[in-house]
């Protein structure tokens, strides 16, 4: 743990920081990641979900709101991890500013994260949201004044098709989310990222773009990142075990 009392010390001088997560933090919460070694992507045991598919076809609709009940209970189901908690409590203390995530699994938001101070750049899987308004539901009260219907109802609120509140395969990121996380990206001292590989874009981009405005870029992954040979800071390892023993060492009076 000889680089994590570094990176502590490090933090000390820097603090607030901003943490960057992919699936790898939720790994450990049973949630396959996506491009690691044994990751869906890589593995292919998962067809992507494409944009385009869904809006233009009114059966790939039918089928996700068919599918939606059992997807809504699963991801009630899973529980954040030590990970999740140790930043929590990072933030707690004043030491961690704000969390961006690329995951859609609402964990963060389930330890106890500020929502205030979080940014969910590909949405939440637990969530509903008009493709044409963006007004986002409730997924589980969504579903539930909808139940007697076969096929999704349209928005409430316009009458747009509405979806997942996750970004699909060819879906752009929100605007207001990618340009939230890049002004908080260009302000903080200490960019940690933790559990990404760093290769879906645009999102990260954001841990460069703090590096280029001068911010020390430190990684926490299992495996290698897109960013290893331009980053101060490399750690292979969990997140959890990790983030929990660099939580303990700031926090220690």
């Amino acid at each position: 743990m000889e680089q994590l009392d570094e990176l502590a010390e490090i933090v000390r001088f820097h603090a607030p920081i901003v943490a960057f997560t992919g699936a790898g933090i939720s790994t450990e919460s049973g949630i396959p990641d996506y491009r690691g070694p044994q990751g869906l992507w890589t593995t292919g045991t998962q067809k992507p979900f494409t944009y385009d598919e869904f809006m233009r076809d009114p059966e790939a609709r039918t089928r996700w709101w068919r599918d939606l009940p059992q997807r809504l209970e699963q991801a009630r189901a899973q529980r954040p991890n030590t990970g999740h908690a140790a930043l929590v409590n990072l933030q707690q203390a004043g030491v961690l500013a704000w969390i961006i995530t690329q995951n859609i699994d609402g964990l963060h938001r389930s330890a106890g994260a500020d929502p205030q101070r979080l940014i969910e750049l590909h949405g939440n899987t637990t969530t509903i949201r008009c493709t044409q308004c963006g007004t986002v539901y409730d997924g589980r009260e969504f579903v539930e004044d909808h139940r007697h219907l076969d096929a999704p109802p349209p928005c409430p609120n316009c009458g747009g098709i509405v979806k997942s509140g996750t970004v699909a395969f060819g879906q752009s990121l929100p605007q207001d989310r990618l340009q939230l996380a890049f002004a908080v990206a260009r302000e903080t001292g200490v960019m940690l990222v933790v559990g990404s590989t760093l290769l879906v874009n645009p999102a990260a981009q954001v841990p460069a773009y703090a590096q280029q405005f001068g911010a020390y870029l430190a990684i926490v992954n299992a495996g290698e990142t897109a960013l290893d040979g331009e980053a101060d800071f490399v750690l292979d390892a969990p997140s959890g075990a990790a983030l929990t023993y660099l939580t303990e060492r700031l926090l220690a009076s």
